[in-house]
């Protein structure tokens, strides 16, 4: 996380209500401490009335080299209908494999307006392939697939809003 996005970060959650005391030295310490400890997977800070924040890691692995982007999460400004459908995702079908979005964002099917999809349904994915992107905080990053199969639902629309841990696809492992 550069200094800059830092600094962006802690002016965002000075306007969170109940989070007043957050500074910049503190978001400093949150980012360093997600980069030392890969096994920490997001960090909550709660404040009055049901606000928080939520930094998380955007993806897994890669060393000291490679930045690790954050973005930023207000439980408090998600309209009820959405959260209403984030809380309470659909079954999955028997056997069905999810890919959940790690973060929140605005979620894309293509690479780019025109281009064809990167996976629908029918399509075989393989682990670590590129399957969606979310834009999160002006930061386009890649959701790569956990599990090897056929994509049997696409559970998302183009440029949606979708919110941490919503299922984006569910895959047939053996498909």
């Amino acid at each position: 996380m550069t200094p800059e996005e830092m600094q962006e970060l802690a002016r965002a959650m000075e306007q969170v209500p109940g989070l007043k005391g957050i500074d910049f030295r503190d978001v400093r310490r949150v980012a360093q401490l997600l980069r030392d400890r890969p096994e920490i997977g997001s960090i909550e800070l709660k404040g009055f009335f049901g606000t928080g924040v939520v930094i998380s890691r955007t993806h897994q692995g890669g060393g000291p080299a490679s930045p690790v982007p954050m973005m930023v999460h207000v439980p408090g400004a998600v309209a009820p209908a959405a959260q209403a459908t984030a809380e309470s995702p659909a079954p999955a079908g028997a056997g069905l494999k999810e890919i959940h979005s790690p973060m929140v964002g605005t979620f894309y099917a293509q690479p780019e307006s025109g281009a064809e999809p990167y996976v629908r349904i029918g399509s075989r994915v393989t682990a670590g392939q590129t399957v969606c992107i979310i834009e999160a905080m002006k930061i386009m990053n890649e959701i790569e697939a956990e599990v090897t199969g056929v994509v049997r639902e696409v559970c998302v629309d183009d440029t949606s809003p979708v919110e941490y841990g919503q299922v984006l696809y569910r895959v047939d492992p053996n498909g």
